[in-house]
């Protein structure tokens, strides 16, 4: 899971915004204001229906030098929402 999630600053985060826009999932902000140190994102790669043809790739921060710790935060931008995977 992305930690971004739980980051202080994921509604101003360039990195995030581009995770969101590989999950085709709506924007927190559409003009995100800061650029992360380092972050480390681990792309997975699954084949959907055994070949090629359907692949499903799933974007996740694990590591970033800006991180800083706001349990829930993306639930509080987002109340009632499932939280993207």
């Amino acid at each position: 899971m992305c930690i971004c999630i739980h980051c202080a600053l994921v509604d101003r985060c360039r990195t995030y915004h581009e995770v969101e826009t590989q999950h085709q999932q709506p924007h927190l902000t559409e003009q995100p204001d800061f650029e992360p140190q380092s972050p480390t994102i681990n792309v997975n790669i699954r084949m959907t229906d055994g070949t090629y043809d359907q692949i499903e790739m799933e974007w996740d921060v694990v590591d970033c030098q800006s991180f800083v710790a706001d349990r829930d935060r993306w639930s509080r931008l987002r109340p009632g929402e499932l939280i993207p995977t």
